[in-house]
């Protein structure tokens, strides 16, 4: 079921010349970066022509409903940002990829569709979300190792960044879900540069006296203990937890501990291969071998070149093993010894196959919020507005892939929101930074900080 990959044609060239498109530039201009991610810059893949478009709304992560609520309330306009981006990349079709069990959000949806757009419903389960299974679950095709979408013809992209594209303007607030042990779970649209403190705030506050915070996601998130933290172009949502949970204990629990529990207590029984949804397609990444070079002093290269292709849903460490072990942390550790070498892995003659149970060995969310104990927190995330303006920002100049933003401006400077104030050298990647509030520059260093004035 590999994806056939189709060279550029000279006409394809050529179509691209001539749409070379305002939104390309748009998106430059504009700061606009994939929200969701790592933040790689929109207009970069605006440049090379596919067929098709997928919106990725699965939201898969445990507890965050921010792309849901941002297509109940801005429907047309995310519709009319999916046909701007098919236009700009030659795409014939685009495709819609949400959860079945969100009706009222496809109800929605389909009330304002043009012809070239189709919804597909995808089942409830974890990664859904993860690009290579999006591609597969809806072109019932497989991309290889090494490969992107783009190279098998396919452009995805997330909801608030075609959001952010439909609205064509420069990119200084963010969406993101605040949920877990707070008052009131919610999603909000907040200035970047907002400290993680007042955005909790926003959801009434934590509902512990000791807690942390996880951004991005239960699964994928990265621990966070300093609320001062910024929200930046790429915040997917706050999690906050008590640090006695289950899954807190695992982000709080240290490298030296991780590797010597799993090289005493590893018994290779693969389950974390066996339901690797990258394996699952035929890539070869095999956690198991990762955690067996945690029992030898030689780092064992051969078992570990796989480990490049990891794509650290976390799956293998939250759900798969049985023992309670970290197979994704070995599968980074493996990644920087690889890195770090000069061998690297050989694609066979024969590319490896999907797996034949890959469709009978998607994991359900709802069994993984059971596995990880967050049935006990309120899992919505309704959207609000009217959202008071905090007194300073801190805006990071490097949110995204690429060169960071060189500052344009200096402490004493006044800005309004929407201004330039951090700007990439020319000939590199990257994205220009905006003002998310209107006031004076009071210190510029890795961000730039904005106060009322």
């Amino acid at each position: 079921p590999w994806r056939k990959t189709t060279k550029l044609t000279e006409s394809d060239a050529e179509r691209m010349t001539v749409e070379k498109s305002p939104l390309i530039e748009t998106a430059r201009r504009c700061g606009i970066v994939g929200a969701g991610g790592a933040g790689f810059p929109m207009y970069k893949k605006l440049e090379r022509p596919v067929d098709t478009f997928i919106l990725n709304a699965a939201e898969c992560e445990p507890l965050l409903h921010k792309d849901k609520e941002l297509l109940k309330a801005f429907p047309r306009e995310i519709v009319s940002g999916i046909v701007s981006v098919m236009e700009a990349a030659g795409a014939r079709e685009g495709i819609i990829a949400i959860k079945y069990k969100y009706t009222d959000v496809i109800e929605c949806l389909s009330a304002c569709l043009p012809p070239s757009i189709r919804i597909h419903k995808l089942g409830d389960f974890y990664p859904a979300g993860d690009e290579f299974i999006l591609v597969y679950e809806v072109m019932a095709a497989a991309i290889r190792p090494r490969q992107l979408p783009p190279d098998v013809n396919v452009l995805v992209q997330n909801v608030e960044t075609i959001l952010n594209l439909a609205k064509a303007k420069p990119v200084t607030t963010k969406y993101l879900t605040v949920a877990g042990a707070v008052t009131n779970p919610v999603t909000v649209q907040v200035p970047i540069g907002m400290s993680y403190r007042d955005v909790i705030d926003l959801a009434g506050g934590m509902t512990v006296q000791d807690a942390i915070v996880l951004s991005g996601g239960v699964m994928m998130g990265k621990l966070q203990e300093d609320l001062s933290t910024p929200i930046t172009k790429t915040t997917g949502g706050l999690i906050i937890l008590p640090r006695d949970h289950p899954v807190a204990i695992r982000y709080l629990r240290d490298q030296t501990t991780v590797n010597r529990i799993g090289r005493s207590a590893c018994d290779q029984c693969s389950f974390c291969t066996e339901l690797c949804p990258r394996y699952l397609l035929g890539h070869p990444i095999e956690p198991h071998k990762a955690m067996r070079t945690l029992g030898f002093v030689d780092d064992h290269l051969g078992q570990l070149l796989g480990t490049e292709f990891c794509c650290e849903c976390n799956l293998c460490t939250m759900y798969s093993c049985p023992e309670d072990l970290d197979p994704k942390n070995a599968c980074v550790r493996g990644k920087n010894i690889v890195r770090k070498s000069e061998v690297r892995w050989t694609p066979p003659a024969q590319p490896r196959d999907t797996h034949p149970l890959i469709r009978d060995r998607k994991i359900p969310v709802s069994n993984l919020m059971r596995k990880l104990g967050l049935k006990v927190f309120n899992n919505t995330g309704p959207l609000v507005s009217d959202i008071p303006q905090p007194r300073s920002v801190e805006i990071p100049l490097s949110q995204h892939i690429g060169a960071p933003a060189q500052p344009t401006v200096k402490p004493g400077d006044r800005v309004r929101i929407g201004d330039v104030i951090g700007e990439i050298p020319a000939g590199q990647l990257g994205c220009p930074i905006h003002a998310s509030m209107d006031g004076m520059v009071r210190a510029v260093d890795h961000c730039v900080r904005i106060e009322q004035a």
